[in-house]
């Protein structure tokens, strides 16, 4: 009798979109809860992961490493720990965003400098909001969408398909059109309509059209396509970064003024403008930026692999 193959392809994919629909489920449920609770047991869940996911635990350590080699050894753990923490909040966060009630989400989100969107749409070639993976990343969006005539966004497709379905239904509420992230000319012609495309370039890319820009003095490979999106259409690029209080009483929106001379001749200078942008308000919430993300992998020789003993 031919002996059970436990590792099978279709045994683990059944495995996973089981853990998948039962994240969902958890998160429907969540939103039942006062926001300040949700929040707390995030926080838990997170305390719990940094004991527990010791490879990504070793990723956020190195990037943090790397961008802040001024704090001391304990300030570093310190904030890996508060890292995590804000990583499990963003556990009730997204299932807020995504299922939560819209004006329960306005009243504790505040949006500033909404006069540099209004300018910018009154120019007529859309907006590009250059944003970034901070874990408050899907709460606002309920916030900021009665402010935007048209708004998109560009989403990457998750390898579980389960999950890219159940993430593009739950973020449609919130905007006009998903758009995939390889699929520029959908995004060119939202432009064209005036819409504000969400565009959140800052996590390692390797494609074409990637530079070695400096993170944090750090050089990564880097997404220079709003570069030439913004050059070829003429749409204004506004900085769009948020980030929870550091009380958890509510959230702060920042649109940003656009950069001066932006575009110029000089992809790299450019992008390295708004790099230094993220970097300021990084800066004022250090714990909310994704750091467990492999920022600085995919580096040509003679960069070495600064995750290798990272797992």
């Amino acid at each position: 009798m031919p002996s059970r193959d436990n590792s099978s392809p279709l045994k683990f994919a059944w495995l996973r979109f089981g853990v998948v629909a039962l994240a969902h489920l958890g998160m429907r449920l969540v939103v039942l809860l006062p926001l300040g609770l949700q929040i707390k047991i995030g926080k838990r869940l997170g305390k719990l992961a940094w004991r527990l996911a010791r490879s990504r635990r070793r990723v956020a350590a190195r990037n943090i490493e790397l961008c802040f080699p001024e704090l001391s050894e304990a300030e570093r753990e310190a904030l890996v720990e508060k890292h995590f923490e804000a990583v499990g909040a963003s556990i009730a966060e997204t299932a807020m965003g995504w299922y939560g009630r819209e004006a329960a989400i306005r009243r504790v989100v505040r949006i500033d400098g909404v006069r540099h969107l209004h300018e910018a749409l009154a120019r007529g070639n859309g907006v590009i909001f250059y944003s970034a993976h901070f874990t408050c990343i899907e709460f606002c969006f309920p916030a900021l969408r009665p402010l935007c005539p048209r708004l998109t966004g560009m989403y990457k497709p998750q390898k579980n398909p389960v999950m890219t379905r159940i993430m593009n239904r739950a973020r449609a509420k919130n905007v006009d059109e998903l758009i995939s992230s390889d699929n520029v000319r959908a995004m060119v012609r939202n432009l064209r309509r005036n819409a504000v495309v969400w565009y959140a370039a800052d996590q390692s890319y390797g494609g074409k059209g990637s530079e070695l820009i400096p993170f944090f003095s750090e050089p990564a490979m880097t997404n220079t396509a709003i570069w030439r999106i913004a050059r070829s259409t003429g749409a204004v690029v506004l900085p769009y970064f948020f980030r929870r209080l550091p009380d958890d009483s509510g959230y702060v929106a920042d649109i940003g003024a656009p950069l001066e001379n932006f575009p110029t001749d000089d992809a790299a200078a450019d992008v390295r403008r708004l790099t230094r942008r993220l970097e300021e308000y990084i800066r004022l919430c250090p714990e909310q930026y994704w750091w467990v993300h492999k920022r600085f992998k995919g580096r040509p020789e003679p960069y070495p692999d600064v995750y290798a003993a990272a797992g």
